[in-house]
């Protein structure tokens, strides 16, 4: 039996249109949902995802700026003008798009910006509350993932998940994600011994390690659902962590890389700035 294709596209696409309504209802009580992008320097590959955001803004009707201080720029400029940002009413939402120059204390910076604005879930406070199963922001990609395994319809409850890799901005939240939706997780990473071993185990397999087809068929058990977050260009291709070939020919169900989980990223981060809003209206 060939393995179902989880169409991130497709699942875009419905929380966009589920977020329009209210984007217009908050409209109608004042003002649009306002997002703020802080873009240091001139990163290719984030100057290509800003304009995805700043193109989903518009479509939604989300009011939008963005911030360009030069690659030069100090922790204390950057703190400045994430503070300019926190005081301002118009703005619900405030990103700092990663990955900040090399001087750049980026701890210091993503804890400057007030927890109520932060739409990538990345503040202290927000972790916090994601460790609380708390309502508040949620980082995005894994919250994109958790939409595509409730939309999708694939159970998670009781299945054991996997997640290869610990990142703060996906495998840690990935994790406590699929934990209180009763999951039984394992995190696997750079310095795991059995790795192959652990992932078989795996009835939902994350991967998220950044290392172009690191996973293959030794890492997938039979039937297991595969979300692959890795996105890497090797030699003009975008390539997941999973080997594509290995997860069609093994999994029941899994996201293509490209198409899969990326386009759930930019969708959870609308998702956030109208929360946001919603919450500072009330």
């Amino acid at each position: 039996m060939a393995a179902k294709l989880l169409d991130g596209k497709l699942i875009r696409d419905e929380i966009l249109a589920e977020l329009r309504p209210r984007v217009e209802a908050l409209a109608l009580r004042g003002r649009a949902p306002g997002l703020a992008v802080v873009l240091v320097g001139h990163d290719p590959a984030s100057e290509l995802y800003v304009r995805s955001k700043e193109k989903a803004c518009a479509q939604l009707g989300i009011y939008s700026e963005k911030h360009t201080p030069p690659a030069s720029s100090t922790t204390a400029e950057l703190i400045a003008l994430v503070e300019s940002l926190n005081t301002r009413p118009e703005i619900d939402g405030i990103l700092v798009q990663m990955p900040l120059p090399p001087q750049v204390d980026t701890r210091a910076l993503l804890h400057a910006v007030d927890h109520a604005k932060d739409v990538d879930g990345f503040h202290p406070m927000n972790v916090g509350k994601l460790v609380e199963n708390q309502p508040g922001a949620r980082a995005c990609t894994p919250a994109g993932v958790m939409e595509i395994l409730r939309r999708y319809e694939l159970p998670v409850a009781g299945k054991r998940a996997v997640v290869v890799g610990r990142s703060d901005i996906v495998g840690k939240p990935m994790a406590l994600m699929l934990l209180h939706a009763n999951a039984t997780v394992t995190i696997c990473h750079s310095q795991t011994s059995n790795l192959a071993e652990e992932c078989q185990r795996a009835d939902i397999l994350v991967a998220a390690l950044g290392r172009p087809a690191i996973l293959g068929a030794a890492h997938i058990k039979p039937g297991a659902v595969v979300i692959d977050v890795g996105i890497n260009r090797v030699d003009g291709k975008v390539l997941g962590d999973v080997q594509a070939e290995a997860a069609a020919e093994l999994a029941s169900a899994y996201t293509p890389v490209p198409g899969g989980v990326g386009p759930l990223t930019i969708a959870m981060l609308m998702s956030n700035t109208v929360s946001a809003a919603a919450r500072r209206l009330a």
